[in-house]
């Protein structure tokens, strides 16, 4: 929380930090008899106690007024899925082939946290691994290191931040990995 250093939710949840850290200083002082003798010690009891609930606070209060910007993701009508390889097509050798259909959306070249419904990045997975995160809808996967046998090759069109939309834009086909 302290280390983005910006934005309304870091300075409340810095402030809360401070706040309690120093209501907790003053009530201590006063019960142990180094400062703060005018205050009652029934007051500095209540501050030692309200210290915790302040650091609490710190954590949850800006977190509930300000919701984290990955909540909220937005929304493509963006459309992907795979020309090459179909489904079922048997695949030998140390590389394969992908080719990938993407209607809606636009490939964008570098990273952004300007983020729109039409432009992103693509990645790849093969059994859940991913293993190309990808300015283009032509390149060439690694599977020379797969077992014999069918294999899940996957694709997400991601926003510009490399994070999914919302809902999620993917495609999927199983390939079969023959020996070379």
């Amino acid at each position: 929380m302290l280390a983005h250093a910006g934005g309304a939710p870091e300075f409340v949840s810095t402030g809360l930090v401070g706040l309690g850290f120093v209501t907790g200083w003053i009530g201590l002082s006063r019960l142990r008899g180094r400062g703060f003798g005018s205050l009652p010690t029934w007051s500095a009891i209540g501050l030692v106690a309200v210290a915790p609930v302040i650091l609490v606070a710190s954590v949850v209060v800006p977190s509930r007024v300000w919701p984290p910007p990955a909540a909220i993701r937005p929304t493509s009508t963006a459309t992907i899925a795979f020309a090459r390889p179909t489904p079922g097509e048997t695949e030998t050798g140390t590389t394969m082939e992908v080719r990938l259909d993407l209607r809606g959306g636009t490939i964008v070249p570098s990273s952004s946290t300007t983020l729109t419904p039409t432009t992103g990045h693509i990645h790849v997975f093969v059994d859940g691994a991913i293993v190309s995160m990808t300015y283009g809808k032509d390149q060439r996967i690694p599977i020379g290191d797969l077992a014999p046998g069918p294999h899940r090759l996957q694709a997400e069109f991601v926003a510009a931040d490399h994070a999914p939309f919302a809902p999620r834009v993917t495609a999927s086909v199983v390939f079969v990995k023959e020996p070379a």
